[in-house]
Parts: structure tokens; sequence; C-alpha cells
């Protein structure tokens, strides 16, 4: 029990540092959420590549897997990069990293009361059903909320004020949502908020795919009582990844 006690103060403690260096990159923008995101994108790849090594022994295949992490890792830190530059205020980002975190914690708390089938259970044995839907049910509320917020002028996208008309969300032209009336506008919500939980439970199921193929707990033990970097952001690796997709195919 001790033992329990202790490990739940190291890994508090290292959840408030985390929050803490990550809240102030964030705040301040600029030089420093660059070199931020940059070293958490390093750290990662770094973990992700040593995954790789003890997954396969084959060269040919390490080779596609560092290319593959490069392009994954990097496309994701891009896209952070992009949520947070100087043409869009801290909503944006903010938005989805809140909506992240909701389907992390609905996922949590729902699999735990409710519990149910597993997913997938060699990859995931926590991961439910019933979780899933606790995750897609957050991250349609905060969804719902930030755009009521903007809807409203509460909040904007833009530091010139521009809460609704915006010429290209994402290859949505113009954010027609944020007019809609409350019910399509909740129902855009929830479909967004299940493709966004679905994409982070994928990212989560990865790199736990990952992890067993390279016969490994953590992908790493730089965050006393965590493990590593990717171990914590694989879910918002993932849900950039697709942004920076969408941003990149969007029609021109």
């Amino acid at each position: 029990m001790a033992e329990k006690k202790s490990d739940l103060g190291v890994r508090t403690l290292s959840a408030v540092v985390m929050i803490a260096v990550a809240g102030t990159a964030l705040w301040l923008g600029g030089a420093v959420w660059i070199a931020f995101v940059c070293a958490v994108a390093v750290i990662v790849l770094w973990e992700w590549i040593r995954l790789a090594r003890k997954g396969t022994q084959n060269p040919a295949e390490r080779g596609f897997w560092n290319f593959a992490g490069m392009f994954y890792v990097g496309a994701s830190a891009a896209m952070l990069l992009v949520l947070r530059n100087p043409g869009f205020t801290l909503a944006p980002i903010l938005t989805v990293l809140a909506s992240v975190i909701a389907v992390d914690v609905g996922a949590y708390f729902t699999g735990r009361t409710l519990g149910g089938p597993k997913i997938a259970p060699s990859i995931s044995p926590s991961k439910t059903w019933s979780g899933l839907l606790g995750g897609m049910l957050g991250a349609t509320l905060v969804l719902f909320v930030a755009a009521l917020l903007w809807q409203r002028g509460a909040i904007w996208l833009t530091p010139a004020g521009i809460a609704a008309d915006v010429p290209a969300c994402f290859g949505m032209q113009p954010c027609w949502y944020l007019q809609a009336p409350l019910l399509p506008l909740f129902a855009t919500c929830l479909m967004t908020g299940i493709l966004l939980a679905v994409c982070a439970q994928a990212g989560d199921f990865f790199e736990s795919w990952m992890k067993r193929r390279a016969g490994v707990k953590d992908s790493g033990n730089i965050i006393p009582g965590h493990g590593g970097f990717f171990d914590r952001v694989d879910g918002l690796l993932a849900v950039l990844f697709v942004l920076a997709l969408m941003l990149l195919f969007q029609p021109r």
C-alpha cells in the first residue's frame, strides 16, 4: 500500500510539472512554443524508433518504420505549430486539446463504471466499447460548448475577433456550422466528436500494439510514474495527424 501511495505521489507531481511546462509554453507561444513542440517531437520520435527496433530485426522494415515515424510525428507536430500561430487565438488549439482530454476522461470513467465487452483485449485489455462511447460523449460536449461560445462571440478564432464567418476551416468554406441553429450545431459536434474519439482511441491502440510488438510495458521511462512521452500523447498525435491530412488535402 505504501508503494502504491508513493507511486501516486510521483505520478501526481510529474503530471503537475508536465501541465505547468506545457501550459507555460503554450501561453508564451512564439519561439518558446516552437522549441517545446520540437523537443517533445524529437523525444517521441526517439521512443518510436526504439519500439520499432525492438519489434523487428529486418533492416528494410526498420527503415520503413523510421520513415513512417518521421512523417507521423512530424505532421502532428507541424499541426500543433499551425494551431498556435499569430493567425489564431488560443481557442482552436485549446479546443483540440480539451477534446482529446475529454475522450480520455470520458472513456476512463465510463469504462470503469459500466465495464462490458473489450474492444481488443489482446492489444489493450482495459479498453471497452462503453469507454469508447463515453469518450465520444466527452468530446462532443467539449466541441458543443466551444461552438456555442464561438457562435455567441465569447471566444474568437482570430485575433481580429472573427467568431463565425472565417474563410476556411480545414476544407469547409465557410464555417457554416458556427452559425447553425442549435440542433444542427449539436449534430455536427456529435459527428465530429465521434470521429475525434475514434481517432484518439485508434492512436492509443496503435501505440499499445507497437509496445506489445516490442515486448515492453512503456514507450520509455523519461517521465517518472508515467512512462514515456509517446505514452502520454498517443491519442493526441493521431488526432493532430488526421487534422494535418485534412489541411494538406483540402480543396483549393
